[in-house]
Parts: C-alpha cells; structure tokens; sequence
C-alpha cells in the first residue's frame, strides 16, 4: 500500500508496521532479537509491527537497529536558511587576500635530516 495523504493515523502506521516487520524478517531477526537489540521489550516491537502507537524514541530504537535511521533526513530534511540569514551570511565574506608576509633573509628553508 502507497502511504498518500488521504490515508488516516491507523492506516499509516498499520502500513509503517507492515514494512518494519517485513524489513525485521529480511534481516533474520526475531522480535525478540530486534527488541533486545534495541532497548525495547518485545511488547514494544509487538505494538509498532502491529501499528498501534508509541513513543517516537522507540521507533528511532528500532529504525537505527534495522539500518533505517538515514532515511530520517530525507523524511525530513534540514532548512535551507532564510534570504535574511543569506544576507548576514554575505555581509561576512571575505573580500581580499591577507598581505603577503615578508622572508626572512636570514632564515633558510628547513629540510629533512636538519636540525635547527
């Protein structure tokens, strides 16, 4: 089943069930496995596949066991910043090059092998 708006909170999260046990048993990993992999008790991992609610730190416990926690970031991905914070941002460029420092005469280059 394709997860689209018009789905209501049970359907979703049945189908988010559905696809983490499916994902647990591809990976050869009883519930018991995958609860005590994660911190969880087995009723925990019970509930999600069955797509009741529960806290969202169980779910990332069970997302970072199963290898899926990456897929957070392209769920919800990070802001891009705001034009305002782009224009204090460009006000902070660097806009010429540092003076060039002046050698040492005196000094030589150090090589390997020489001590100073």
């Amino acid at each position: 089943m394709k997860i689209e708006q018009k789905l209501t909170e049970t359907a979703v999260l049945t189908e988010l069930g559905v696809r983490l046990a499916r994902i647990r048993l591809d990976q050869q990993l009883s519930q018991a496995e995958l609860a005590e992999q994660a911190g969880l008790s087995k009723r925990t991992v019970e509930r999600i596949e069955a797509g009741q609610s529960t806290q969202l730190s169980s779910l990332i416990r069970v997302l970072r066991v199963l290898d899926l926690l990456v897929g957070l970031d392209r769920l919800v991905p990070e802001g891009a910043p705001s034009p305002i914070d782009l224009l204090k941002l460009r006000g902070k460029q660097r806009k010429r090059a540092s003076p060039a420092r002046k050698k040492d005469p005196s000094r030589k280059p150090w090589r390997w092998g020489e001590e100073r």
